[in-house]
């Protein structure tokens, strides 16, 4: 006797449900597709296309041909790239703790509860709106040993008046400056985790007698400090990568053999875009790029190791 397979009342949720679910499977996928697409071809397919040129010798022009590590090998040799390495590093020992200082400073100031507190802060934040290419060529006037605004007051009234821009000890400091006047975004950053510190904290040091400098020493710092950690980790990464105001200010000629009185503004980057777009030697260029993300990939996972021992977060309670 043949028995015919019969669907039982209790089976039909079950195979609604995997029909549900295998459809909302296939739907996701169809709606994320685009996304996915753009990031194998235009992100990820290019590291990956990268990593391989950098063992290659490759112009553009001509098919790459495979030389192993002859470029990697030849970056400690190379004056320039020694050099871009040396600003790079003078630039991020000055900028990154300027920056952070000078952000939760502004910060501080913007969460006072003052009259007219609002337009304040609108004019703090202002200036990192202003593209990186227009804020270069602003302080390119407004530094100009010359005539520039901030060097003309000081020469009336008899002040030494520093090349900013022309002078190689000062072109770096220059540079931070330009980068200082950006830090909107940065402090309202700041100014949000420093209104997220519970008024309860402060109200109960007070009642112990804590001092202004008790409370942010011992309750400021520690609630934000994982916004600092937040900022210190893009601080290292964009200090690393500066390139427009470099290249505005002294890199426009591609091919030029320099950036600034005694290359002075040869920052990473910078060097690294004249080798691919200059100088054509795009497979030195890749070997550059991919030094450069390993050298940001260890310092962020020493950060990270080490934020155990000073960052605080709420929820675990822990330093």
């Amino acid at each position: 006797m043949r028995v015919s397979a019969v669907s039982t009342p209790s089976s039909r949720p079950r195979m609604f449900y995997q029909r549900l679910s295998f459809e909302e499977t296939f739907y996701g996928w169809l709606f994320i597709l685009p996304a996915v697409l753009g990031l194998l071809l235009f992100s990820l397919g290019p590291v990956v296309i990268s990593l391989i040129l950098s063992f290659t010798k490759y112009d553009i022009i001509s098919p790459p041909k495979w030389v192993g590590l002859v470029n990697y090998m030849k970056l400690p040799t190379d004056e320039l790239w020694r050099k871009s390495v040396t600003v790079t590093l003078k630039y991020s020992v000055l900028s990154i703790p300027l920056s952070l200082i000078v952000a939760y400073a502004i910060a501080m100031l913007m969460s006072q509860d003052v009259k007219g507190i609002s337009a304040y802060r609108t004019m703090w934040y202002l200036p990192s709106l202003v593209p990186s290419v227009a804020s270069a060529a602003l302080w390119r006037w407004g530094l100009n040993p010359e005539f520039g605004p901030i060097n003309y007051p000081l020469k009336v009234m008899g002040l030494p008046a520093p090349g900013w821009l022309t002078d190689p000890k000062w072109i770096v400091p220059s540079l931070v400056i330009i980068h200082l006047w950006g830090l909107g975004n940065s402090a309202l950053i700041f100014l949000a985790a420093l209104k997220g510190v519970p008024d309860v904290l402060y109200e109960a040091a007070e009642v112990d007698g804590a001092s202004a400098w008790h409370k942010f020493r011992h309750i400021t710092i520690p609630m934000t400090s994982a916004v600092i950690f937040f900022q210190l980790i893009m601080g290292i990464i964009g200090s690393f990568q500066v390139f427009a105001a470099a290249y505005v200010l002294y890199g426009s000629a591609a091919a030029s053999s320099s950036a600034g009185p005694q290359n002075a503004a040869l920052f990473y980057v910078l060097y690294l875009y004249r080798n691919a777009f200059g100088y054509f030697r795009n497979g030195y260029a890749c070997a550059m790029a991919w030094v450069l993300f390993v050298v940001i990939m260890i310092l962020t996972w020493i950060l990270f190791r080490s934020q155990e021992a000073w960052v605080y977060y709420e929820e675990e309670g822990t330093v």
